[in-house]
């Protein structure tokens, strides 16, 4: 190697930040389904039983970390936003969802 010359390899990777839209049916409250949304990089409270949450993990990965939240017979669904969205009186600010939906 000549003097004075130093090479690298870098190797970067980069996470692509999604937002999911999470819907639930649950019988009873659970606190570690809420304690574990907020737990993701940022997230919003939309209505009663829907949330939105922002993260580099998969729609899949999602669902898995918050089912082993509820019980058995509750329900969720996890769906990564897409292009349109609308709203009306929604318990967020209507700022967080134009910025991450």
């Amino acid at each position: 190697m000549e003097k004075g010359v130093i090479t690298k390899n870098v190797c970067l990777e980069y996470k692509i930040m999604n937002c999911y839209i999470i819907s639930y049916d649950v019988r009873n409250q659970h606190q570690e389904l809420y304690y574990a949304i907020k737990g993701y990089e940022s997230w919003a409270h939309i209505n009663e039983s829907v949330w939105a949450v922002v993260t580099t993990k998969s729609a899949k990965d999602v669902r898995d970390h918050l089912k082993s939240k509820i019980g058995d017979g509750d329900s969720i669904f996890v769906v990564k936003s897409g292009l349109e969205a609308a709203w009306s009186n929604v318990l967020c600010r209507d700022q967080w969802l134009k910025d991450n939906l």
